[in-house]
């Protein structure tokens, strides 16, 4: 059976490690992206969820999903 793929994408770092290990433990494969941009590259791999933070600097969440939804 295929592992779950969740995405997680954040600027804050301890979040993401927090979510990171969480998931993990529950037996996720988890990618992670700390801007807009490294987001964007790791949808590539399909994962089967996405969790974007929206307030991040340059590229926000709002404009991650502008990018993924033309896709």
């Amino acid at each position: 059976m295929q592992k779950i793929t969740i995405l997680i994408v954040d600027d804050e770092k301890d979040i993401i490690e927090m979510l990171k290990y969480n998931l993990e433990k529950e037996g996720y494969k988890v990618l992670t992206a700390r801007d807009g941009k490294k987001a964007l590259e790791q949808a590539k791999q399909l994962p089967d969820l996405i969790l974007l933070d929206v307030m991040m600097p340059e590229m926000d969440g709002w404009e991650v999903c502008k990018y993924l939804k033309r896709d």
